[in-house]
C-alpha cells in the first residue's frame, strides 16, 4: 500500500534480505479491518505456512550450495538439488542433515489458521557408501545422525513431500519420504536432493507433459465434457506408453505391419507435443459392405472409440480449471455423393510460446481435427477394391517472431491530403 511501501522497500529493495517471519514488519493498521471475517484458504503459488515460519524446501540461491530459506509453494511441483557442507565430527549439531529438521514443525491447514496437520514419515530408505539402498520395514520411524565406527550415519540425502488437499485450498495430509546416508572422514560436502508435489483429495494422481508449458515428446493431455456438465469436470489423461483408446485420449491411429486396418483396429498411439505422425492401414472393401455400417467402422477406426473434447492447454492444466482446456474444432471435407465414406483423419495442433522471453514456455492454442471423405461406388457382385485410411498430426508454432529494436516501432502507410504542405512546396 502506499502506507508501507517505502517500508518495504528499505527493507527487502537489497541484493539480499531475510524471508523470516520475525522480521516481516507488516503495517496491520493499514489492512482492512474486514479481513478477520474472510475464510482464509490456500491458493496457488502462496507459502505453505508452519507453526514457526513455512514448509521449508532448500534450494541453490546464488550459488550450488543450499538455502534454507526457500519456501515451498502451495500447488507449485518443485525439484531441487544442493550442496551442503558437512564433517563427521559435526554431523550431529547440523540441523539440516537430521529427519527431525523437516518434519518438526506442523503444517496450518490454511493460512493463519490454529488447525495443524503433522509431517508424518511415509518412507524411509537407507543408502550404503557403495550407492545400494534398502527400504526400511515401518515407515515411520525417526533416526537421528550419530557417529558409528569412524562414520556419520542416518544423513539426510534426500526429502520428498506430497501434500494433500481439498479443492477449497485447505491441506488436510502432509508426508515426507527419505532417503538417508552415511559418510566418512573424506568427505566435505554433500548433495542433496529435495521435492514436493500435491494431490487433490479423492482423485488420483496424474503425469504431467509440463510444468507449466509443454515439453516435446510428452503427451497431449486430453479429455471429455461428461454428460450434464458445462465444462470439463472430470478430465482424463493420456498415458506414457501405447495403450488403447479407453480412456478417450488425445491418440491416433497406429500402423501394424500386416497394414490391414480390420486387424488393427483399437490399436492407438498417443499424440506426442512437437512430433509430426503420420499412420495408415488398407481397408478391403467388398460388395457385401454397405454404406453406413462401413462408415462408423472407419471412424471408429480414425478416432477410436471415444474421441476427447478438449485437450489441455498447457502441461500441467488442472481438471477444474474450466479456461485452460481448449475445445477441439471439427471440420468435415466430403463430396456431394450418396455415399461418402471417411478415408482421413487431420490433426492440427496450433501452439504458440507463452510467457517470459527469457523461459517461453509452450501452450496449446487451437486444435483442429479434420475427416475427409471419398464417395463409395457400388461394386460389381465378386469384386473387391482396396483403398487407404491415413492419420496424421502437425504441429504448427504460431508465435510471433521477434524483431530488432529499430523494427520493432509501427509503420503508418497512409496517403496524405493534398493540401497537407500548404502553402510550402
Amino acid at each position: 500500500t502506499s502506507e508501507n511501501f517505502d517500508q518495504f522497500l528499505q527493507q527487502f529493495g537489497s541484493a539480499s534480505f531475510s524471508a523470516e517471519p520475525d522480521s516481516w514488519n507488516m503495517n496491520t493498521d493499514a489492512q482492512n479491518p474486514s479481513d478477520a471475517n474472510e475464510a482464509y484458504r490456500y491458493e496457488y503459488g502462496v507459502p505453505i505456512q508452519t507453526v514457526d515460519a513455512f514448509l521449508r524446501l532448500p534450494s541453490p540461491v546464488v550459488s550450488s550450495w543450499c538455502s534454507d530459506a526457500n519456501p515451498a509453494g502451495f500447488l507449485v511441483n518443485q525439484a531441487t538439488k544442493c550442496i551442503r557442507s558437512v564433517s563427521v565430527e559435526k554431523c550431529g549439531n547440523i540441523q539440516a542433515v537430521s529427519m527431525l529438521f523437516y518434519i518438526k514443525s506442523s503444517i496450518l491447514a490454511v493460512p493463519k489458521s490454529s488447525q495443524m496437520v503433522n509431517i508424518t514419515v511415509q518412507s524411509v530408505v537407507v543408502q550404503s557408501l557403495n550407492g545400494m539402498r534398502t527400504l526400511l520395514n515401518g515407515g515411520d520411524v525417526l533416526r537421528l545422525p550419530m557417529i558409528l565406527d569412524e562414520l556419520c550415519i542416518n544423513i539426510v540425502l534426500g526429502v520428498s513431500y506430497h501434500i494433500t488437499y481439498t479443492d477449497a485450498g485447505e491441506i488436510i495430509e502432509a508426508a515426507a519420504s527419505f532417503v538417508l546416508g552415511a559418510i566418512n572422514k573424506e568427505v566435505l560436502s554433500i548433495q542433496q536432493s529435495f521435492e514436493i508435489s500435491f494431490t487433490q483429495v479423492n482423485t488420483k494422481p496424474v503425469p504431467l507433459s509440463g510444468n507449466p508449458g509443454y515439453i516435446v515428446g510428452l503427451p497431449i493431455r486430453a479429455g471429455f465434457r461428461p454428460q450434464g456438465y458445462p465444462f470439463p469436470v472430470e478430465i482424463l489423461f493420456a498415458p506414457l506408453v501405447l495403450n488403447t483408446n479407453k480412456y478417450s485420449q488425445l491418440t491416433i491411429l497406429q500402423s501394424t505391419a500386416n497394414q490391414d486396418c480390420l486387424a488393427a483396429q483399437g490399436a492407438r498411439a498417443p499424440v506426442l507435443f512437437g512430433y509430426n505422425m503420420i499412420s495408415g492401414c488398407k481397408l478391403r472393401i467388398t460388395a457385401a459392405m454397405t454404406c453406413q455400417p462401413l462408415t462408423q467402422t472407419i471412424l471408429d477406426l480414425l478416432k477410436g472409440q471415444s474421441f476427447p473434447e478438449y485437450v489441455a492447454s498447457f502441461g500441467n492444466s488442472q481438471a477444474q480449471d474450466v479456461l485452460d482446456w481448449v475445445p477441439i474444432t471439427h471440420l468435415h471435407a466430403s463430396e456431394q455423393s450418396s455415399c461418402q465414406i471417411p478415408v482421413s483423419l487431420e490433426i492440427e495442433v496450433k501452439w504458440t510460446k507463452y510467457g517470459s522471453l527469457v523461459n517461453p514456455q509452450a501452450r496449446i492454442v487451437n486444435v483442429t481435427a479434420m475427416v475427409t471423405t471419398t464417395t463409395l461406388k457400388q461394386l460389381p457382385s465378386g469384386r473387391e477394391r482396396t483403398i487407404p485410411i491415413t492419420s496424421s498430426v502437425v504441429f504448427t508454432d504460431i508465435s510471433s517472431p521477434a524483431e530488432p529494436g529499430y523494427k520493432a516501432w509501427p509503420t503508418i502507410n497512409a496517403k496524405l491530403p493534398f493540401d497537407f504542405f500548404f502553402p510550402f512546396v
